[in-house]
């Protein structure tokens, strides 16, 4: 719903007739939501069209249809672009994210113990944050072998104080996967993470039994670079941290990814995370936080996270189209 009215928002802001097609997963939501703009927009302005694949792709071909915004896979979005070329549709893709995380030597230099607390929550709940299903969700951390073990024992205190468990009991902070083949994706990965000799600190024990697709909260350390969980993109509660000695190589593998939507420098020295903030390849690179998106602030991928810009002005411009009357 959130991503949903992001798109809608500014496209009706700039005078556009909308169409929606929500996810095959989220369908009864996004309909709900229609439902609640329709009672006052005028009809016509807002549609709703549920359905599988081929609908969006219909959607993508469609030339009557001029502007496409997508957010969900990279592969996903490769087809709209595909579809789209007979027509040469504009397109805002969202697409992908497996974003990075460095962590510098100095981040805890001078801070006290509730200050470390802080730092680490902000860290966790930069991976964490709905269970990890978000696009600009922290997927894999690089931390400094002066420091590793304290992080990774920082990060393992906060994770055991956060209850996952059903919605509607409010003390939960977390809650289920959406769908059991992201459970499965989640449930394959840190098992492969475990056979190539990775360390589990928490989590990594689902009820596959267990009604629902709770995936326990699970930090794995001592994982190789290449492993499947630092590669792939996880889209769920399993964080990889990876030890780093070289600065450089720790920037190196964080941009060694095809996606690059987002990524974060945590450090007490703002200059220095600037200077490594700039070297990431990544639509928005955030310093001491992660995955904070404001709608008045520009947001969008490059490389394998897509193109075109959200949010902002000139996400406005980005459903308008420019005409130019000289004489």
């Amino acid at each position: 719903m959130m991503i949903s009215i992001w798109q809608i928002a500014p496209a009706l802001r700039m005078g556009n007739a909308v169409i929606v097609k929500p996810s095959e997963n989220t369908t009864l939501s996004v309909l709900a939501l229609g439902w609640v703009l329709n009672q006052v927009l005028p009809a016509g302005v807002l549609t709703v069209v549920p359905g599988e694949r081929e609908v969006g792709s219909v959607i993508a071909g469609h030339p009557d249809i001029r502007k496409v915004m997508f957010t969900g896979s990279t592969a996903t979005g490769r087809r709209i672009v595909e579809a789209s070329a007979g027509n040469l549709k504009r397109l805002t893709l969202e697409l992908g994210g497996n974003d990075a995380g460095i962590v510098l030597p100095d981040i805890f230099d001078g801070a006290s113990p509730e200050r470390r607390r802080e730092i680490a929550e902000t860290l966790f709940w930069g991976a964490f944050i709905n269970t990890g299903q978000t696009c600009a969700a922290l997927k894999r951390l690089y931390v400094p072998d002066e420091i590793y073990d304290e992080v990774c024992r920082a990060l393992v205190r906060v994770a055991e104080d956060v209850p996952m468990g059903m919605g509607l009991e409010e003390e939960n902070l977390l809650g289920p996967l959406q769908n059991r083949t992201q459970f499965d994706i989640v449930d394959r990965l840190v098992e492969d993470a475990k056979a190539s000799g990775a360390t589990v600190l928490c989590g990594g024990n689902p009820d596959r039994d267990a009604p629902g697709n709770f995936y326990p909260t699970t930090l794995v350390a001592d994982i190789d670079g290449d492993a499947a969980l630092v590669t792939e993109e996880q889209f769920g509660p399993a964080l990889p941290i990876i030890r780093y000695t070289d600065l450089d190589d720790a920037v190196a593998e964080a941009n060694r990814s095809e996606a690059g939507l987002g990524g974060s420098v945590w450090s007490a020295d703002p200059v220095a995370a600037r200077e490594v903030a700039a070297r990431l390849e990544a639509g928005t690179v955030w310093i001491n936080n992660h995955g904070a998106v404001d709608p008045r602030i520009p947001f969008g991928g490059v490389k394998g996270s897509g193109y075109g810009l959200e949010f902002g002005v000139e996400g406005l411009k980005a459903v308008a189209v420019p005409q130019v009357i000289n004489g």
